[in-house]
């Protein structure tokens, strides 16, 4: 026990001596600024179609941010998706927002997938996965929850 905190000891001395600074209780790592994810989702025999709005309430600017869709359905082996968004996994989408002043709305982000099957219903998650460093400490807009039903009617989150 003692080496170790002897270790922690010349460790924090370290990083003070190379110019750092140790860490601090309760200090956050980065500005705060709150997304939000505002749009709606249509299905149709297994497509469904998303579209939706980042915003960056503020308080600080957000210089990148990611957000991620995941589908309780997995998607189709082979997908069209818009620049900026990638896949990441059986039922998992990314998408780049970019870069978000703050009080301002970004670009809407808008994307098409493809269902494996014909679901008669599919639930959609969105959140954010990188925010650029920022600290959102309302995670409440930024987290959405959507159950699509097969009808080809808009579900608004």
């Amino acid at each position: 026990m003692r080496v170790h905190l002897v270790c922690v000891t010349v460790g924090v001395a370290a990083l003070v001596a190379v110019g750092g600074t140790a860490p601090v209780a309760g200090a956050v790592p980065g500005p705060e600024a709150d997304l939000a994810y505002h749009g709606s989702a249509a299905m149709v025999s297994g497509r469904v179609d998303v579209r939706f709005t980042p915003r960056n309430h503020g308080p600080a600017a957000v210089p990148d941010a990611t957000v991620r869709l995941r589908w309780s359905e997995p998607l189709a082996n082979r997908q069209v998706l818009p620049g900026g968004c990638a896949r990441s996994g059986v039922r998992v989408v990314l998408c780049r927002v970019g870069a978000l002043a703050a009080d301002d709305v970004g670009e809407p982000v808008e994307l098409l997938v493809r269902l494996r099957g014909v679901p008669s219903e599919v639930l959609l998650d969105i959140d954010t996965v990188w925010s650029g460093g920022a600290v959102d400490r309302n995670r409440h807009n930024d987290r959405q929850r959507v159950l699509v039903l097969d009808t080809g009617d808009a579900y608004f989150f």
